[in-house]
């Protein structure tokens, strides 16, 4: 079997994270993770593949320093069955990369470095996320939230910015809430 990025080199045996069996290109060093053993590997560590998509650590978030390769930006066939693979994006703060996986078969292949770093976000028993729009969406509102409550920070300070976090906090589970913030926004009109 070809590696799907370096067309002419053979992939052989691997393991990553010690257990989980994979294809591995010794060019290139990326990874093919074959849908069975993938499968097998969840049910070892007791990983409920029917959870609904959550965002554990925010990628654009995460202190994690990565370069992805230069393949990375390369399409590519499934070694298995020949289809295209589609691109899952992950955005990290520096950099955004693309995990593969194929439509028809539901293998995954991993550019050198992106299974650590999928590690690292905890997206490595749950490689399906990346490919899901709930977890998409989910990833792109808590970055607007932290990007705004950073924002915040930076314009009011942090001691201001606290205040104002608590009190949204006690306004958002008070069942008269809106009216604190009716109250706050009339006495910025004047």
């Amino acid at each position: 079997m070809l590696c799907p990025k370096e067309l002419k080199v053979e992939l052989s045996d691997g393991i990553l994270s010690g257990e989980l069996p994979a294809l591995c290109c010794p060019d290139c060093e990326g990874a093919w993770i074959r849908p069975e053993s993938y499968a097998e590997w969840q049910d070892k560590r007791g990983v409920d593949r029917d959870a609904a998509p959550q965002v554990t650590i925010l990628p654009t978030q995460a202190d994690i320093n990565f370069q992805p390769v230069s393949l990375d930006n390369r399409a590519a066939l499934c070694p298995d069955c020949k289809n295209y693979l589609v691109r899952g994006r992950v955005q990290l703060p520096e950099v955004t990369f693309f995990v593969e996986r194929c439509p028809n078969c539901r293998g995954y292949w991993c550019d050198r470095g992106e299974w650590e770093v999928l590690q690292q976000l905890q997206l490595d028993q749950h490689l399906d996320y990346i490919f899901n729009d709930q977890w998409q969406s989910q990833v792109k509102e808590l970055d607007f939230a932290a990007r705004e409550k950073a924002a915040t920070i930076d314009k009011l300070g942090p001691e201001i910015a606290a205040k104002v976090f608590e009190l949204a906090q006690l306004l958002e589970a008070h069942p008269e809430g809106d009216f604190g913030v009716a109250y706050l926004m009339r006495r910025f009109e004047e």
